[in-house]
Parts: C-alpha cells; sequence; structure tokens
C-alpha cells in the first residue's frame, strides 16, 4: 500500500547539537560515580554509602574564570563576519599590509568586542549570583551531635534533612515524618513541573510512627532505590528497618518522594537525601544553557562570505591585470585590505545598536507592561517564527476549573438548574423517615421524587468521596489546623489537590449541600445540609496515573460499616469497566464536542470477606521491586467488574484572557502552535478545543499508547490517511516513535495544523524543539512559565518566559594604494552614515494597529524576502553602478581639477549615502530627519579638521558645489525613478492598506 510506512533499520543520526546533556553519563563518570545504578542509603549514615555521588552544587553558568574570556571570544569569532575583521585588523601590525592608522582598525573592532564582553559577564554575575544563593541557603542535619546547621551544597547522600515550611527542598529525598497531625504535607511543584496545585505527599509510615524524630538514628533502616532517571513523575524504592522482630519492609512510590527545587506548603518534614547535585531529577530534566545567535546574523555571515569571494576575484584580476609582477602575492592581500570597507564594520556596530533599540522598545511596549528583555542579541527574531511551542498550565489556562454539567443518562443538570440538584440533597437529609402518603396521587409523585432524589445522591455522594482532596484551614495567613477543624469554619477552608478539577468537583459538591470538611491519611468527614457529620474510613486509595486514566478510592461509612469502592476516569477505560448501558458512549461525546472534559463516575459495594481478601493481595504487590506497577494494576482489575455507572461529570478549564483571538492571530499569521504540557491527556485535549488551538472543521487524532516499535508503525500508518488533522499524542508514546521512526513522525506532525503533546518531561520539550528546529530549518520560540519549561526556552530559536566603492584603483593604474585614509575611513562608518542607517530600526511598514487587524501581513517576514540572495544582488549591483558614477563623473565634470578627487568622490559618497538611506524608508519618524541632517551637519563641521585631505577653500566654490550635485543626483535619480514605478505597477501586499 502507497500509505504504509516501509520497516527500516534504525537510524541513529548524528545530532547538529553536540552539546553535552544534562542527565547523560558523561558527567557521572566525570565526578567519579560511573554509570547510574540502583544504591542502598543507609539513614543519617553517609558513610556507609556503597558509591561515590556528586556534591550537591546548581551551577546554570555558560562559563567559569578560567573559560570565559576564551569561550567569549570564541563564540565571537567562530563566525566569519567577526573573524574577518579580526584578521583585517591585525594585519595592520605588518609593515608592508598596513593601510593606515591602526586605530581606525581596532577602535570599532574593541568597540563591538567590548560591549559583547560586558553583556556577558553581566549575564555570568547575575547568574553565579543566584546559583550561589541557592547553594548557601541553610538547613538543619539530625546529627549523633543532635541538630546541626548545614549549607546545601554540603548536604550528602544519606544525611537526615529538616525542611520548614515555604522552604525550598535541597536535594531528593524520601519523606520519613512530617509535624502535620493528618500524617501528610503538601508540596508547591509550580518549578519542577509547572502545574500550580499542591501535591499530596505521606511519609514512610514506620517512621512517622516513631515517638521523635531523634528516633530516625537509633534504628537500622536503610532505603533501596532506583537509578537516577529524569522520570519526575514515578518512582520505585523499599525501605528496610533491620532490628525490629520481624523485619518490617515497606514499599516507596512518588508519593514518599521529596524531589529538589518543589516547596513545602505545609508543616515541617524530615527526609533522607537519595540524589544529590546532577543527579537531581530536576538537573537533569534541565540542558545546559547556550549562546543564541539571530537568523539575520546567520544570514549577513553568509553574505558576508560572499563579499569576501568577490573581492578575492576583484584582487586577482587586478594583479593579473599587473601581469604577477613583482611581489604579486603582497599586492593580493593589499588588495584585500584597500577593498576591506565592502564589508564595513560599521555594519555590526549598527546591527548590535538596533538590537538594543528593538528590545527597548518592547520593554517600554504599553501593551505588554512588565516585559524584561533577558537577551538584546535575538530581538528580530520574533519577526521570523514559524512554530510557537507553549505551556499549558498558567500560559494558556488559569488553571481553574468550572463545573458545568451532571449528566445521570435520563436527565442532565447544567449550571442554570443546580438549585434542582440541591434541593435533591436537601430533601434527602432533611425528610421525614416515616412520611404517610395523603393521597395514591402524590404518593406516586413522591416514590418517583425520592427515586430520583437518591440517585442525584448517590452521585453527588461519590463525587465527594472520589478525590484526593484536602481541605485546609487558614485563619489571617496562618494555618491552625486543629483549632480550624473543630469548627469547620466555612470563611477560612482551601482545598488542595494535586489536579484542579477535583478542586471543581469537591467545590461543586460543597454548593449542593454536601460539604468536604475534614480529611487525613485514613478518615474523610463530610457534612450534610443539616448539619451532620459522616465520616469515612479511607481504606485504600488508587491514584491517577497516565496508563490507567482513572483512581479510585475504597472507603467504610462509620455510621453503617458498608465498604465502598468508588471510581471516576476517562470514559474510554471506565466503558469495559461499567455495567451495560445504551447512553454512555453517545452523552461522553457530546460533552466532548463543547470542549468539557468528562469524567465516568461509577461505584462497587464490597463485602468484608471480599475486601480482607483483596488487601492481602495488594499488600504482596507493592512490596515487589520487579514489575510493580503490572503487579499491583492487576489486583487492582480483579475489583474493577461490572461497576454501577453513577453520573458523568463535565468541568471546564478557565483559559487566560485573549488567548482564542490570539491564536487566531497567530494561525492567520502562518505560524504553527504545538502545546507541550505535563498534564494529564484529557485535559489537554480539552484545553485545545477551547483554546481554539483546533478549529471546528478539523478533526482531533489522538494518538494511541505505543510501547514498541511494532505498534508505533501500525499507528504512524494510521495517522497518515488522516488529512488536515490536529495531533495528540503522549510524552511516551513519543519517545517510541521518536526512537523508532524519528524522521517519519516529524514529517507527518509538522504538517499537522496543530500539536499537542502531553505528559511532556522537560527534557522531552527540549528535544522536540531541537527536532522541529532540525527537520525544518525555521525558526521556533517557546512560550512557558514554569521551571519546567526552562529547557524548551533555552533551547528555543526565541524564548518567552511569563518574564560600496571599488572603482578607484581601476582608473589609477591598479594601484593598491588607498584613496580615503586615517579619519576619512573610521568617519564614514561611524559619524557621517551611521545615524542614518540606525535610525531605519524606526521604518514601519504598516502602523501596528494595521499588522494586529491583518495578521496575514507576517507570511511576507517568514520568506525572508528583505535579505534573500536576490535582494542582496540587486544591492550589489547598485552600490557597482552608484561607486562607478561617483568617479567617472568625477573624472568628467572635475578633469582639470583631479587633483581633488578625495574632496569630489567623498563628498559625493555621504551625499549618496542620505539619499538611499531617504529612498529606503517607508514610514518617516522626527528622528530620521534628525539622523539625516545631524550626520551632514558633522561632515561639514568636520572639514575644518581634514586639511589634510580635503581643500576647504575648493570645496567653497559654486562649480564644486553644483558638479557635486549633478554626480549626486545621476547616481540617485534612476533608483528612485524605478522605486515610483514600482509602487504604481507592482506594489507590495502591505502598501494596499496603507493607501
Amino acid at each position: 500500500m502507497t500509505d504504509n510506512i516501509p520497516l527500516q533499520p534504525v537510524r541513529q543520526k548524528k545530532r547538529m547539537d553536540s552539546r553535552p546533556r544534562a542527565g547523560c553519563c558523561e558527567w557521572l563518570r566525570c565526578c567519579g560515580a560511573g554509570d547510574p545504578r540502583p544504591r542502598t542509603v543507609w539513614l543519617g549514615h553517609p558513610e556507609k554509602r556503597d558509591q561515590r555521588y556528586p556534591r550537591n552544587v546548581i551551577n546554570n553558568q555558560k562559563y567559569n574564570f578560567f573559560t570565559f574570556l576564551p569561550g567569549v571570544l570564541f563564540n565571537q569569532f567562530k563566525y566569519f563576519f567577526n573573524l574577518y575583521f579580526l584578521l583585517l585588523a591585525c594585519s595592520q601590525f605588518v609593515p608592508e599590509m598596513r593601510l593606515g592608522a591602526l586605530y581606525t582598525y581596532w577602535v570599532p573592532l574593541g568597540f563591538v568586542l567590548a560591549v559583547t564582553i560586558i553583556r556577558e559577564a553581566v549575564e555570568e554575575t547575575r547568574c553565579y549570583l543566584r546559583d550561589k544563593e541557592v547553594n548557601s541557603q541553610v538547613y538543619s542535619r539530625l546529627s549523633a551531635r543532635g541538630t546541626v546547621k548545614v549549607k546545601s551544597a554540603n548536604i550528602q547522600v544519606g544525611d537526615l534533612i529538616i525542611v520548614e515550611k515555604n522552604q525550598r527542598v535541597p536535594a531528593d529525598m524520601i519523606f520519613l515524618r512530617t509535624s502535620e497531625k493528618n500524617g501528610s504535607c503538601f508540596l508547591r511543584t509550580d518549578q519542577l513541573d509547572g502545574e500550580t496545585d499542591w501535591k499530596l505527599r505521606l511519609p514512610v509510615a514506620c517512621t512517622q510512627r516513631l515517638p521523635t524524630a531523634a528516633d530516625l538514628l537509633q534504628i537500622r533502616s536503610y532505603i533501596y532505590a532506583e537509578e537516577p532517571n529524569i522520570d519526575i513523575h514515578n518512582f520505585v524504592g523499599t525501605f528496610t528497618r533491620e532490628d525490629s522482630d520481624p523485619l518490617i519492609s515497606e514499599s516507596l512510590s512518588i508519593e514518599n518522594a521529596l524531589w529538589a527545587g518543589t516547596v513545602i506548603a505545609s508543616g515541617t518534614v524530615v527526609g533522607v537525601v537519595l540524589y544529590t547535585g546532577r543527579e537531581l531529577r530536576s538537573v537533569m530534566n534541565t540542558s545546559n544553557p547556550r549562546s543564541k545567535i539571530g537568523l539575520f546574523d546567520l544570514e549577513v555571515n553568509c553574505l558576508t562570505k560572499i563579499l569576501f569571494g568577490a573581492l578575492v576575484v576583484v584582487s586577482l584580476v587586478m594583479v593579473a591585470l599587473q601581469h604577477f609582477a613583482g611581489r604579486w602575492y603582497l599586492q593580493i592581500i593589499r588588495f584585500l585590505l584597500l577593498f576591506s570597507n565592502i564589508i564595513p564594520i560599521s555594519l555590526r556596530v549598527n546591527l548590535d545598536m538596533g538590537k538594543i533599540v528593538y528590545s527597548w522598545v518592547i520593554r517600554r511596549d504599553s501593551k505588554i507592561p512588565g516585559t524584561v528583555v533577558r537577551s538584546s542579541t535575538i530581538p528580530e527574531q520574533l519577526g521570523r517564527i514559524s512554530y510557537l511551542l507553549t505551556d499549558k498550565t498558567g500560559t494558556l489556562t488559569q488553571n481553574e476549573m468550572v463545573f458545568k454539567r451532571l449528566h445521570l443518562g435520563t436527565v442532565a443538570y447544567g449550571l442554570d438548574s443546580m438549585d434542582e440538584v440541591q434541593s435533591h440533597i436537601f430533601s434527602i437529609y432533611t425528610q421525614q423517615p416515616q412520611d404517610p402518603p395523603a393521597q395514591k396521587g402524590p404518593a406516586i409523585t413522591t416514590k418517583v421524587r425520592r427515586t430520583m432524589s437518591s440517585r442525584v445522591h448517590e452521585a453527588v455522594k461519590a463525587i465527594a468521596l472520589c478525590h484526593n482532596v484536602t481541605p485546609v484551614y487558614e485563619s489571617n495567613g496562618v494555618t491552625d489546623q486543629a483549632e480550624a477543624e473543630k469548627q469547620y469554619e466555612d470563611s477560612c477552608r482551601v482545598y488542595q489537590a494535586s489536579s484542579p478539577d477535583e478542586v471543581a468537583l469537591v467545590q461543586w459538591t460543597e454548593s449542593v449541600g454536601l460539604t468536604l470538611v475534614g480529611r487525613d491519611q485514613s478518615s474523610m468527614q463530610l457534612r450534610t445540609p443539616g448539619d451532620q457529620i459522616l465520616n469515612f474510613t479511607i481504606l485504600q486509595i488508587f491514584p491517577f496515573t497516565y496508563e490507567s486514566k482513572r483512581m479510585g478510592i475504597i472507603v467504610r461509612d462509620e455510621s453503617t460499616g458498608e465498604i465502598t469502592f468508588y471510581m471516576k476516569g476517562a470514559d474510554v477505560v471506565m466503558a469495559g469497566i461499567v455495567q451495560y448501558n445504551d447512553w454512555l458512549e453517545e452523552e461522553c461525546g457530546n460533552m466532548a464536542r463543547e470542549g468539557l472534559r468528562v469524567l465516568v463516575v461509577a461505584k462497587k459495594s464490597l463485602a468484608e470477606e471480599q475486601y480482607q481478601d483483596f488487601e492481602a493481595r495488594y499488600v504482596q504487590a507493592k512490596l515487589s521491586v520487579h514489575d510493580r506497577s503490572l503487579k499491583v494494576a492487576t489486583v487492582i482489575e480483579s475489583l474493577e467488574m461490572e461497576m454501577e455507572l453513577l453520573c458523568l461529570t463535565g468541568v471546564e478549564d478557565q483559559l487566560q484572557a485573549d488567548v482564542r483571538p490570539t491564536l487566531e492571530t497567530l494561525r492567520n499569521a502562518g505560524i504553527k502552535v504545538w502545546m507541550l504540557t505535563g498534564d494529564k491527556l484529557e485535559t489537554a485535549t480539552c484545553t485545545a478545543k477551547n483554546a481554539h488551538l483546533v478549529t471546528r472543521n478539523q478533526d482531533i487524532h489522538v494518538f494511541r499508547l505505543v510501547t514498541n516499535r511494532g505498534e508505533a508503525h501500525l499507528e504512524l500508518n494510521a495517522f497518515r490517511r488522516k488529512h488536515d488533522c490536529a495531533l495528540v499524542i503522549s510524552g511516551d508514546s513519543l519517545e517510541v516513535c521518536l526512537k523508532y521512526y524519528e524522521y517519519e513522525f516529524m514529517e507527518l506532525a509538522c504538517q499537522c495544523p496543530a500539536v499537542v503533546c502531553c505528559r511532556c518531561a522537560p527534557t522531552q520539550k527540549a528535544q522536540i524543539v531541537r527536532l522541529l528546529q532540525e527537520r525544518t530549518g525555521k525558526l521556533t520560540c517557546a512560550v512557558g512559565d514554569g521551571g519546567n519549561d526552562v529547557s524548551m526556552i533555552q533551547e528555543s530559536d526565541c524564548g518567552v518566559g511569563v518574564e560600496g566603492k571599488a572603482v578607484f584603483s581601476s582608473v589609477f593604474y591598479f594601484a593598491s594604494v588607498p584613496l580615503y585614509q586615517g579619519f576619512l575611513i573610521i568617519g564614514y562608518s561611524t559619524i557621517y552614515t551611521m545615524f542614518p542607517v540606525f535610525s531605519l530600526v524606526l521604518d514601519k511598514d504598516v502602523k501596528s494597529e494595521v499588522a494586529m487587524l491583518y495578521p496575514e501581513l507576517y507570511k511576507d517576514l517568514l520568506k525572508g524576502r528583505p535579505l534573500s540572495y536576490k535582494t542582496f544582488l540587486i544591492w550589489v549591483l547598485i552600490s557597482i553602478c552608484q561607486g562607478s558614477t561617483i568617479m567617472y563623473g568625477a573624472l568628467l565634470l572635475f578633469e582639470s581639477e583631479f587633483v581633488h578627487i578625495v574632496a569630489i568622490s567623498f563628498t559625493s559618497l555621504i551625499l549618496t549615502e542620505l539619499l538611499m538611506v531617504a529612498l529606503t524608508i517607508q514610514t518617516w519618524h522626527w528622528l530620521m530627519t534628525v539622523a539625516e541632517l545631524l550626520s551632514l551637519a558633522c561632515y561639514i563641521a568636520s572639514l575644518v579638521f581634514l586639511h589634510e585631505f580635503i581643500d576647504v577653500y575648493f570645496i567653497a566654490t559654486l562649480s564644486f558645489l553644483w558638479k557635486v550635485s549633478v554626480i549626486t543626483l545621476v547616481s540617485c535619480l534612476p533608483l528612485y525613478i524605478l522605486k515610483y514605478l514600482r509602487r504604481r505597477f507592482s506594489p507590495p501586499s502591505y502598501s494596499k492598506l496603507t493607501s
């Protein structure tokens, strides 16, 4: 079949970017750690380490003290454009090659290098100070001598570290103890995974039961942990206590892990350090910083090579016309130096100064207040972006979910009918147990009413119990959990959870009458409309995972002793778990098309014997070191059969202001948007629909989970048959596809109107950016708001954090002597012509309002026509024609006064330059007029000091003035006529909007 992808041997491609990546094995070998491998860590005894580990030092600098200057200079002179001027300046130290004063070459070059070195030094100093602040943070460490203070940089594997509330976790640790009475704590992980919600973490049960934290040093216990890796969402390990009878062993998972960079949000915790320094999850997910260079600089660098080639050809021609007489090889070099001003160093000065102005304008833009430009070397990149890669949480969305719909199969409740749900809940908890009917009619009505009320009640109760939400009570910003929970004060209660949709569900149950008022590790309390407290014991919790796409909880009602298994999840998995029905698939589709995230809620009653049998098998599976996840999932699945379908819930993520029109504008401008997020597939898909990242007439292809080459091959073939279809893919499937079919996958993905990658690790985000750059050669822009987006922002071309004359020698017998010497050369490149050329940064084709109204104009920038080879060759021809006109015009009109050739030609050259700038301007700005007049005034004023080169009395004659004017007009007038004809008969697209 033509649409099949042939199976081919795996190709190991050589990366264009050979920079070392955090997370590879090279640095582990360098620090003496060897290949990463599992480890045994004894609590409080770092001296018992079974291998060497890196120091706990964070270093985000590009250079150190010894590599700074060589590194900066290398990054400058690895490009031909800068290397050319260095060699040119160095050649002037050789007497046979000297053409003028040394300052005419070294002053401009020194200025450029000084600006670059100062800029890099400032950035490195800022980075050093930030690293020093982090590495110098002081923590408390438990030791045999009591509690001692230790800097973050001196923390070792095996140390017992105390972390206070609102303190950053200094290393990857296992959670051992907490001061919180509920036996758990919350983490803020926004700088790790970009999610603003708090994460619940649980201590090791054995160590939490110890009387004091000091007892951790009195027991013989160790932790067996997996090798360091980049997965921030999973962890496998075991805790073992040897001095107990019988031996105590507990399984450890992500629920017990405290990753470095997270912040303790509640209580005080004690943890044992597992990984430090370069083995930290956060560091392994961060790529090394790099120096970025703009596409415009690369294009100028390429054109410089072409001009240099032309100089070599012209120099050879000059020497050939002399029949290679004498030391002809030296003459070639002198001609190269003589013609070197064809590539003016003032161009580099203008480019750098122009970028500084662009950066200043961005900072001062009233439409984006508070913007800080971190790099002044690449602002022009924003005008050439082809791919925009954005995070979701906090960037496109506010990360605030709102409950929209409750569907019971036969009836649905929306925002306008939630009062009916409230009345059903109220009737359940306030009606009398025995309410004799007065007559037959009302009795039937009451029975129907009670049936519907009971269905609504069961659904609301399931939603109020099946979650991982914890109510936190704060008064005046200070948490007083014990006092507040006694009163269950509504005014100081806030909900915390690892997912915003769970908070939205619990807030909704509160609004309809069933309020979550208390929760700890083993119990949960609900308050009814009649202020009655319902107590439930939490027997088991099964957290949501991407593989399972569902979460569950087993609770016991303390008033009745009834054990109930509640579960909620995506319709694709719940459809095979619940009892048969004929409405689930249709209604889920209807709600999904509205942009809602749909969750299916179900329940199952368990007998005591049935639960005890399950618990024994579940505990055994959790203690497995090998294939733990598979064994645990198998045991849980034994319960997930023939569950009672209760309801569907629909929640919607609140978007940031103006997201939809912004994405519409980007799409019309020809910019493709890819959303890379660490969030769940369902949430990411709904956000893509709500934000109009995917238009209503476009289909969405959800790339199913693939684990091997064969599955990836089949799924890629299925995707290839789709046309004009947005792609949604998970990080795990993406990794498999890139491993076996990198070229084929990127080819198909780049054809999509939009791509959504969910469950993306930070390193994967950076990898996607790098692959886009390599495969398409187009510019990328990355937008993010969290620490997990740093690698993507650093890798992208532009990152956003939510913060001629050649003619004289041929006339004069091909002699290799300069026409303009000394200050004339440096003056031409600086004060005489720099200001008008520099003022072109203020030029606008159209007003900003018009550009936003017609984003299609951006497509002209993507074509790169202002600096194409065609445009470059046209300007080369123009410069040759104008240079010839000036020189031969001077020969024709000033034949008797040719001794004043310097004054004649140089004055014509300055006037021509000023007129050419005026010819180029599209929209005049008052500063442009000032620049033109200022440059002309500077030239006239400097004539007093240039008597060595120019006769002031000669240029004051009427004959000189009218003849120079004629030469200048002849060199410029044809171009003005051509510009007028072109705008009249072949106008650019933007001119139609400005006329």
